[in-house]
């Protein structure tokens, strides 16, 4: 999985450094016995993108609406720019709400669609033809003003639906799994029609995802949510490169998970023995002057300590011959083999019955005779590859 933009250009655009333009502070949402939002605490600065990623049930929609005004917290406050809106009915919130239906109304042109809002609230007629002409022409619907929803593609309806989100200038706007009607190809290709609209307006957008591709190429900071918690906040880098649990190791992405306890501890590495490998796994750090004994904020790295081990399957290494290293290798046998054209997806089967993902990049058109299904491979890796935490 690889990331579309920058870390520079991921960097909040928060109005002079400031954060905090979005504050959730210790919501809760019960539905009888469930507890769909467990006292979540979040801040968002002005002007970003942020996405809140999980599994089905793990509460992210039951937080979006409840900053929407469509579900009132059980406990905790809301606040938008300053302003506590926690007891603000939806329709006075300064902010929109775009749903993955798009919700359009089939009797009404692209046009009438869009203005729709700004009739409601009886705005001049110059005014409206005015706002809802330069919003079509950023979202590349200009040419299709008179069309009906039934006329439109889906990627020109999702467009036609951000418009009338983003006419009425909202503070905040909130999408709702915005992309998931879309086949694969012309969904990437709206990810970024979002993000140069966001550019442009810079409009603070929260959206709600399950899709993690989408997550990373859209988000400039992600939070990810499990059984109504956010257990990880981050910029799409840190929570790729370092989960802060074994439930985001394992959520984001592929991995592998191997559990692991640590037989030696130096100066900018420590040792473990998986009972998976065959030879010892080393880690190594760079070496801070008064660094705990724990490594960039993770577990404490004491002799005996038990561990997670996670290994993305981009950072491993295929080979017939057995590598020099005395540690940070395995040694089994191809078991499947999924062709991705820029890419391969090997699966490793080691003696004991534990499957190693490789993934490779397609760079050599001989690589693919050496390693076909059943032969028999080394996998190694780096001692800067593996993220460890707590078991």
């Amino acid at each position: 999985m690889t990331e579309q933009r920058s870390e520079t250009d991921r960097a909040p655009q928060a109005e002079g450094g400031a954060a905090g333009y979005v504050q959730l502070l210790g919501l809760t949402k019960r539905f009888g016995g469930v507890l769909a939002v467990d006292a979540v605490s979040l801040s968002i600065a002005r002007g970003e993108i942020f996405c809140l990623l999980g599994a089905s049930g793990s509460g992210k929609t039951t937080l979006l609406r409840m900053l929407a005004g469509l579900e009132s917290p059980d406990a905790g406050r809301l606040l938008l720019d300053g302003e506590d809106i926690t007891e603000v009915p939806p329709y006075r919130r300064p902010l929109n709400m775009m749903f993955q239906s798009y919700a359009l109304f089939p009797h009404l042109s692209v046009e009438r669609n869009v203005a729709f809002g700004l009739e409601q609230e009886r705005l001049p007629r110059a005014e409206i033809r005015r706002r809802v002409g330069v919003i079509l022409e950023m979202v590349r619907m200009g040419g299709l003003a008179q069309r009906k929803p039934h006329q439109l593609s889906g990627g020109q309806r999702q467009r036609v639906a951000l418009a009338r989100a983003l006419v009425k200038r909202p503070k905040l706007l909130l999408l709702d799994e915005p992309l998931a009607a879309l086949d694969r190809k012309l969904r990437e290709h709206t990810q970024f029609e979002l993000l140069n609209v966001q550019k442009e307006l810079g409009v603070t957008f929260i959206v709600v995802t399950h899709d993690q591709e989408e997550a990373m190429t859209l988000a400039t900071h992600i939070g990810v949510m499990d059984q109504g918690r956010i257990v990880q906040v981050g910029t799409p880098r840190q929570i790729y490169q370092r989960p802060a649990t074994r439930f985001v190791a394992g959520f984001i992405g592929s991995v592998n998970l191997l559990d692991g306890r640590v037989i030696e501890r130096g100066d900018g590495h420590a040792r473990l023995h998986c009972e998976e490998l065959p030879a010892p796994l080393l880690l190594e750090w760079p070496c801070r002057r008064g660094e705990p004994t724990g490594v960039d904020g993770g577990p404490e790295l004491a002799v005996a300590a038990e561990l997670w081990v996670a290994l993305r399957p981009e950072q491993l290494r295929l080979s017939r011959a057995a590598p020099a290293q005395p540690h940070n290798w395995a040694r089994g046998v191809i078991g499947e083999i999924a062709y991705l054209g820029d890419l391969s997806v090997y699966l490793v089967r080691l003696p004991g019955g534990r499957e190693l993902r490789v993934t490779l990049t397609n760079s050599s058109r001989g690589m693919a005779a050496d390693l076909a299904r059943d032969a028999p491979v080394y996998v190694s890796w780096d001692a800067d590859s593996a993220v460890v935490g707590s078991l």
